[in-house]
């Protein structure tokens, strides 16, 4: 079965096609990749759903290497919507 591995950072990615055997698990993608002891892993998805190391993986899964955050996504989201200022125009009622 065909598997997709991807880990990015900031404005670059890195990804992997791998063949794999029925029955295999992230972690056997993970060790397939050499990717099992990459130190800024924090956790796993198989397309954006949050997936441990035993999950089991199926044909044209994508792996995703999570990283910890650098902002707290509402923090950055209220620092936005500050710089840009009181909504203007439109009406209430």
């Amino acid at each position: 079965m065909r598997i997709e591995l991807v880990r990015a950072w900031p404005r670059r990615f890195e990804s992997r096609e791998l063949d794999l055997p029925e029955g295999a698990r992230l972690r056997d993608a993970l060790a397939a990749a050499g990717w099992e002891q990459d130190p800024e892993t924090v956790a796993y998805a198989v397309y954006g759903v949050r997936a441990e190391p035993d999950a089991a993986l199926h044909d044209g899964d994508r792996v995703e290497l999570l990283r910890p955050l650098l902002a707290d996504p509402k923090d950055a989201r209220r620092r936005r919507a500050q710089a840009r200022g009181p909504l203007k125009g439109g009406s209430s009622g």
